[in-house]
């Protein structure tokens, strides 16, 4: 039976209620046909996360995994069986096998940090799609050495900066710099107030040298926001934080945890906009927070899970332009099925533009470029936390023997 343009809902082609539905029964459930294969490079929680959003999302489907920790295959699998209950994934032995695989299209690259590098000139010998978890780098000269990989490459190399794509975000890209609802922007301020890092293989994530610094690891989606709402290049960095409360007396095989918790950065761009990011660590709940003023209005959007008993929006934002236009006040969201696939939905999204950008359609993703300056600032900010001074953009990429 051919597809019609009726209604439409993947909830419902999903759901374990019409299974009992044949094949050629299907037809407002009827799920695309995967176009693509993939295979995922690491498959921790984020790996888990592209696992279930690949398969949700339908238009590709997994292949096979490769992570040398066995537990972290196992619960890949069990997460692909729920898609494919009658499937196996394949298992590689090593990270060549899993990239040169002739049955695969693109490569899903979720290892820790500090492999990104490795791992990514190996993967790009394939000349497969790859698709890079954020941050694409643990340091400026890694960032930029993949940077000049990706712009050289003739297949898609996306950079998992997927904050862009949360529902809020996408609002505020579109008032502020679509519609230009705030006028000429001035300020732009990020707020993160949540736990602390969760445990992962190895602890790495508890290490700057592994995790490229709280600032890198953890903030470079909101640099990657701040810069794109600045709409400029930074050109000074300051920032103040500190080791307040988290991991003081954790240790890992002898060595002691000195990751930061709490911090303050402050970023000037060259077009003269102004930007803060507040990061907190040790908060009682996870919440995000965006403010941005400009000549002809103000924005605010925030996403709050605070674990309480008492029901509200969990998404907001409000636009308020004073007596030049109207003002908004609306709670941005997705299918709830969506946002639980993880981060919100975003991850769900940025799968949508991975395979878009695969077949070849204009998408708003992050450029290698754009992901290689949210490393930059998130550098600069862990600098200037430890040494207590002003980094000037500039002379940070000489002293990296970068000039752009």
């Amino acid at each position: 039976m051919p597809k019609g343009k009726e209604f439409r809902n993947k909830f419902f082609a999903l759901s374990p209620h019409f299974t009992y539905l044949p094949d050629e029964d299907r037809y407002l459930f009827a799920l695309e046909k995967p176009q693509y294969k993939f295979n995922v490079i690491g498959a921790g929680n984020n790996g888990y996360e592209h696992i279930r959003v690949t398969m949700l999302e339908g238009r590709a489907t997994i292949h096979g995994v490769y992570d040398p920790n066995p537990r972290s295959v196992a619960r890949a699998q069990a997460a692909y069986k729920q898609f494919a209950p009658d499937g196996a994934l394949v298992v590689y032995d090593s990270l060549e096998a899993a990239c040169e695989d002739p049955e695969v299209d693109g490569l899903i690259i979720s290892t820790p940090n500090y492999t990104h590098i490795d791992v990514i000139r190996v993967a790009a010998q394939s000349g497969k799609h790859i698709l890079l978890e954020k941050p694409m780098a643990t340091t400026i000269k890694d960032a930029y050495e993949i940077m000049q990989i990706a712009e050289a490459y003739e297949n898609v190399l996306q950079i998992g900066l997927q904050y862009r794509y949360k529902a809020i975000y996408v609002e505020a890209i579109y008032e502020a710099l679509e519609r230009g609802s705030l006028g000429d922007i001035k300020m732009v301020s990020i707020l993160e107030h949540r736990f602390p890092f969760l445990d992962k293989v190895n602890q790495w994530n508890k290490f700057s040298k592994f995790s490229g610094g709280t600032l890198v690891e953890k903030c470079c989606h909101y640099f990657d926001l701040l810069n794109l709402f600045s709409q400029s290049r930074p050109v000074s960095v300051f920032a103040s934080g500190g080791m307040a409360v988290n991991f003081r007396e954790f240790e890992y095989e002898g060595e002691k945890s000195d990751i930061l918790d709490h911090a303050y950065v402050i970023v000037n761009y060259a077009n003269g906009v102004r930007a803060r990011f507040d990061l907190c660590m040790f908060a009682p709940m996870f919440y995000e927070e965006l403010l941005i003023c400009g000549d002809g209005g103000w924005l605010r959007a925030y996403e709050n899970t605070d674990f309480l008993p008492e029901p509200r929006a969990s998404n907001h934002l409000e636009i308020r332009c004073g007596d030049q236009r109207p003002s908004r006040i609306m709670h941005p969201c997705y299918p709830q099925f969506i946002e639980e696939a993880g981060h919100n939905g975003s991850t769900y999204f940025e799968h949508i533009n991975f395979v878009d950008n695969i077949a070849g359609q204009e998408t708003n993703t992050a450029t290698p470029a754009e992901g290689f300056w949210s490393i930059v600032v998130g550098a600069a900010a862990e600098e200037s936390a430890k040494t207590g001074q002003i980094v000037q953009i500039d002379a940070l990429l000489q002293r990296n023997g970068i000039e752009i």
